[in-house]
Parts: structure tokens; sequence; C-alpha cells
């Protein structure tokens, strides 16, 4: 995996960057922007980092992510290189509004295509951004220190399902291995990942089970979960708190694509869906105006629970039975 030539030049010559990343990040937006972030910084670069809505308090632990900002003066970035990471289009970071910026870089693995960025990095097939910012700095000859390894090794351990999905292969071993040399704790990182959960996150996982529905969409066993705005508040939790909650399904033998269903208005919902094996769940995110990855993909539609339940399974069902 080779980083594009004039990415290179571009990161070497150029001296303002402004890092952007996704809404309702998880570990590997934050892992791969805070990593790029330090490295440039080592450079001798100016750097800002930027997710709308901060860092969940599930990944405080990471080191540096005091970086992060959650605001952002687009004046600024006129003088500016705005990089998206781990996402290909601006309006996935939040921003809506029209902004300039002196050049704009993509680096992402989603493989749902989009048309922004002056130069663009995206490798479908990558399994995490982390791993392709781990050849990035690589490549410009930067000294992966400890901090840095930690915020790759989380953002490959979480989208690899801590090394037990289907897109684990031996590469991403290699590469955990030579994080763990420069500085990784795995257990660390793992007991903060999983085993530090506060109980108001828990009460809001056991609330979510207890909506569990099991289909069968034809030749396709899906699993379906929700979360309302009304469980956040009897929780005091909010959406941060859900992140891996759409993989929890996913546990059962007998279901090939679990999807939760999570409220973000009156008739606003997030699906977040997981499948096993070969089972696309990224074509069916797209028919709803969403992407993502053959195994995980998601997705933002406006109507009633029950209607975008029924839709859902018509085009889960009509994707199995092709």
């Amino acid at each position: 995996m080779s980083p594009p030539e004039e990415l290179l030049t571009l990161l070497k010559q150029e001296h303002s960057f402004t890092i952007a990343s996704h809404i309702n990040p998880e570990g590997d937006a934050i892992g791969s922007s805070v990593a790029l972030a330090i490295a440039l910084k080592r450079m001798g670069k100016d750097v800002g980092v930027y997710i709308k809505d901060g860092v969940p308090e599930m990944y405080h632990f990471m080191p540096a992510v005091e970086i992060i900002e959650d605001s952002l003066s687009l004046e600024s970035l006129k003088d500016r290189i705005f990089i998206l990471v781990d996402c290909n289009e601006p309006k996935r970071t939040g921003i809506e509004e029209t902004f300039q910026y002196r050049l704009s870089v993509v680096i992402d693995h989603h493989e749902t295509k989009k048309d922004f960025g002056d130069i663009r990095w995206v490798e479908p097939e990558a399994p995490a951004t982390g791993l392709m910012i781990y050849y990035l700095l690589k490549a410009l000859g930067v000294e992966i220190t400890p901090d840095i390894a930690t915020n790759l090794y989380v953002a490959i351990a979480v989208d690899t399902g801590t090394f037990r999905y289907d897109n684990t292969s031996a590469e991403v071993l290699r590469v955990a291995a030579e994080l763990i040399e420069r500085g990784v704790s795995p257990g660390w990182v793992a007991r903060n990942l999983y085993e530090s959960w506060s109980t108001r996150r828990f009460n809001l996982l056991r609330q979510m089970l207890n909506t569990m529905e099991l289909h069968n969409s034809g030749p396709v066993k899906v699993a379906i979960t929700v979360i309302t705005e009304e469980m956040f508040r009897q929780t005091g939790t909010d959406a941060s708190d859900t992140d891996d909650f759409s993989n929890v399904a996913r546990m059962l033998r007998d279901v090939d694509v679990s999807v939760l269903l999570r409220q973000d208005g009156p008739s606003k919902w997030k699906a977040s869906m997981r499948s096993k094996g070969e089972f696309n769940v990224a074509k069916v995110a797209k028919v709803f105006g969403g992407g993502g990855h053959r195994n995980a993909a998601g997705f933002i539609v406006e109507g009633s629970l029950e209607e975008i339940k029924g839709q859902l399974l018509k085009r889960l069902q009509e994707l199995g039975s092709n």
C-alpha cells in the first residue's frame, strides 16, 4: 500500500493543515486523525484537528486527543490545506455550508465513492484508515512514537473488531506487532475499550437489547435493534455511548445482518448495519443515500420507525436473493 507521490510532496512542502473527520467518531476516525496530526507537528507543521462531536468518553484514554477541537473557523481554512480523514465528503464532518480552502485532500477506505478532493487517496480494500496512515508516516520518514503507535493501533483494532473480522489479514497483524514494539500495550488498550464502561452506557445497552426483533427477510436473517431519544434521556446517555452497539446482535449464530436504528430527531433515524461474510450492506446503504464497507455501512433516513423497518427489510431481501 503506497501513498500517492503528490500527497507526500504536499505534506512535505506545505505548512498549515486542518484535519477533519466524520461526526459520531469512532476509534479509526480519532486515531487516524490524531496520529497524522502528531506526525505533521513533529515535521514542524501548523496543524489543527476538527471533529464536530468531539471525543466520546470511551476514547478519552487515547494519547493527545486533547488536540481535537469541536469548533471550526471556516474563514481560517482559506489559507490552509484541508484534509478529510476516514470520510470522503465535507458534509460527513457536519460542515454544511460552502467554504474555501487552499487545497483539499481525502484519505479514506470507504468503498462508497465521492468526488471531493484535489488529491484523493482511497483504498477500499484497506481494513482501516489507520493502516493507511501507518504507511503514509513510514513513507514520510516520521518516527512512530508510542503516542502515534497507540492511536494507530486503536484505529486498526476498532475497525477489525480487535482482529476478529474478515478484514484481519497477515499484513494487519504484522503492522499491529510493529506498533506493539513501538510502545503499545494491547492489554491496556483492550481494558479501556471493552472493560471501562459507565453504568449509564450499560443500562442503555440493556434497553436496546430489549427492542431486538429477528426477521427472516427471504434468505437473509436480520436482527433489528432500536435506540430512541427517550432511552437516551432515561439513561443519561447520548449518541457517543452507542459506539459498537451495532455489532452486538451480529454475535448471534443465526444472524446474517444486524441493524441498529438510532433516533436523531422526531422522525429522523440513523441506521448502522453490520454483516457477516460476503453480504454487502454497503449496497443497501447506497439505496438510502448512505455508504460504507461490505460488512459495515450506514445511512440516515426520515420517516416512521415501522416504515423504515419495512423498507429496509425489503431491500435486504432483494439483495440476498440476487
